[in-house]
């Protein structure tokens, strides 16, 4: 998040002064984008997978810390609730066969996650949101104990001053009020992270955009929550009114959503939205550096921009972008609406397709601003209410008015501009055509992680309680996923 965070509590006059150094790190960040030769390089992969601990009995196992301290893989650590972790996988060059390094690089940390977490009596979960949590699994004491969170929660509960409301439609709707952001644990993800140019930055961006919600629509993974079955990815749901700081109707008038898919097209590269985010947003945690940001560019150096990274860390857009000081300095965008799971190889092929299908549009489209964003935004809602079932808006040929297409068959139709995307970035042929088949044969079957979820929770509660054939559907799922073989191939009868 940009800097080290060691206390829990802050004063007005901190956010004073962190609002001074925002204006002046973003001066120092407009001068440095604009420095000849900045962020120039190869494309590049990088990902994190945020994962669930849980118990002989499918329930959540509340032991990140003890598993921590047991594996000495530099790659994890903890993550908001006690039943969660994050491995931060090695980044590679996209040129190659860069999925051959993130399943790798996957599954070298199941591995030595499972190895760990068995110490403790856990196994380890990849799925969007855990079918077995109850509201008793996400109370604070289900935080992780360090400031980093104990922060955070105090922070956003400052801003809001009342209980979060959870109101998610779906086959059985769900309304109730959360006292702290414990319940945002709940949701798991699967982040990328793709290194660009900043003279290439906006087409990349809006192509980002438009391409996230068929890729989410194939590849949703979590539709229930607390025992209610509710939309195909819920996690996306979950996630935005579990911080959602907007306390009253007037409040979400006026004030935009921490947690948001975008209002318009990007304009002027990646200093617009780091812009925006200092106007639009109050600081959360204002933790200073020692840094000069205007002194550092100067002289010439790299500033480190903690305080713009760590504000920018508590924007939760659902493609950002990512000030990276190292190795002199670049941009990301960094990807985050794919759910975890269902299993590696699925995981996999979900990234070769959004960041394909990301490469494959910035070539194609041209004039961003005569497609209109509000299709994008209603698209990506779409998609995670109603997954590989629903129907999204997409230009056809040259025309930018959008006709509605089945989810499933507009994927398979635009695995060819995700094909052609990673040939342009020099990626393996043979490497892409392995990758992106498990697509194809999920839009061909019409299953994902949520609909295989749905109809094993069918059957199994035909024969039992509706706890129980939670606890059997995830064990089940679990196994498959072990297995590594992709869900499309998964059994719904026992």
């Amino acid at each position: 998040m940009g800097l080290a965070i060691e206390q829990d509590r802050f004063e007005d006059e901190e956010y004073e002064r962190f609002g001074e150094r925002l204006q002046q790190s973003l001066r120092a960040l407009e001068t440095l984008l604009a420095r000849p030769g900045f962020g120039a390089g190869p494309l590049s992969l990088g990902a994190e997978l945020e994962v669930a601990l849980v118990g002989d009995d499918g329930r959540p196992r509340h032991v990140n810390i003890e598993v921590l301290r047991e594996t000495l893989d530099p790659r994890m650590t903890f993550e908001l609730d006690r039943f969660n972790l994050e491995s931060n996988l090695l980044p590679c060059p996209l040129a190659g066969r860069p999925f051959a390094h993130l399943e790798k690089e996957m599954s070298g940390a199941f591995d030595e996650l499972t190895r760990a977490a068995e110490r403790h009596r856990a196994r380890v979960a990849m799925i969007g949101i855990l079918p077995t949590l109850r509201p008793v699994d996400l109370e604070s004491s289900a935080m992780t104990d360090t400031p980093r969170y104990r922060a955070l929660s105090w922070a956003l509960q400052r801003n809001r001053q009342e209980p979060f409301s959870l109101d998610i439609d779906g086959a059985e709707p769900l309304r109730m009020q959360c006292s702290d952001v414990t319940f945002e644990g709940a949701a798991t993800s699967l982040q990328l992270h793709l290194r660009v140019e900043p003279g290439s930055f906006s087409r990349v961006f809006n192509a980002a955009q438009l391409a996230t919600a068929p890729v989410l629509a194939v590849s949703t993974n979590s539709p229930t929550f607390l025992g209610h079955r509710l939309w195909d990815e819920t996690r996306v749901a979950l996630f935005k009114q579990a911080v959602d700081v907007r306390s009253t109707e007037l409040e979400r008038l006026r004030r935009k959503p921490r947690v948001c898919f975008g209002f318009h097209w990007n304009r002027a590269g990646a200093f617009e939205i780091f812009e925006d985010a200092v106007s639009d947003f109050e600081p959360l945690l204002p933790v200073l550096s020692e840094e000069d940001p205007e002194g550092c560019v100067a002289r010439g150096a790299t500033p480190h921009l903690g305080e713009i990274r760590l504000h920018q860390g508590t924007v939760w857009s659902w493609n950002r972008p990512v000030y990276d000081p190292s190795a002199g300095g670049h941009l990301r965008i960094e990807f985050r609406a794919l759910p975890a799971g269902p299993s590696i190889p699925d995981m996999v092929a979900n990234a070769a397709l959004l960041i394909g299908l990301t490469l494959g549009l910035a070539e194609e489209v041209d004039d961003w601003q005569a497609l209109p964003f509000s299709e994008a935004h209603t698209n990506f809602y779409r998609a995670a209410q109603e997954g590989i079932d629903s129907e999204l808006g997409w230009p056809e040929g040259t025309s930018v008015a959008a006709g509605r297409r089945p989810a499933r068959e507009l994927v398979a139709d635009l695995l060819e501009v995700a094909s052609r995307g990673l040939r342009g970035a020099g990626v393996d042929p043979g490497e892409i055509e392995s990758r992106l088949e498990p697509i194809a044969e999920r839009c061909r079957r019409g299953i994902t992680g949520a609909s295989w979820q749905r109809q094993v929770l069918a059957t199994e509660e035909a024969r039992g309680t509706r706890d129980s054939a939670l606890v059997q559907m995830l064990e089940r799922y679990l196994a498959h996923g072990r297995a590594g073989t992709p869900v499309h191939e998964w059994p719904v009868d026992a």
